[in-house]
């Protein structure tokens, strides 16, 4: 999947340094997920569900 076009949106926790922290980008049916301080490095691609379900857990 071609993501090279895709808007990707930082945490609101983000510090003005970056921190460590994840970007996500929402495309067709999917979450994708990579890693802010390496934009070109991989990409995590999760189905809408399954990112739902794994932030239901983080909450708990």
């Amino acid at each position: 999947m071609d993501l090279t076009k895709t808007a990707w949106r930082k945490s609101s926790y983000t510090t003005a340094n970056g921190g460590e922290c994840v970007e996500l980008a929402s495309v067709p049916g999917t979450v994708a997920v990579r890693d802010s301080k390496d934009p070109d490095g991989p990409k995590l691609l999760v189905s809408r569900r399954a990112f739902a379900a794994l932030l239901t857990e983080l909450k708990r």
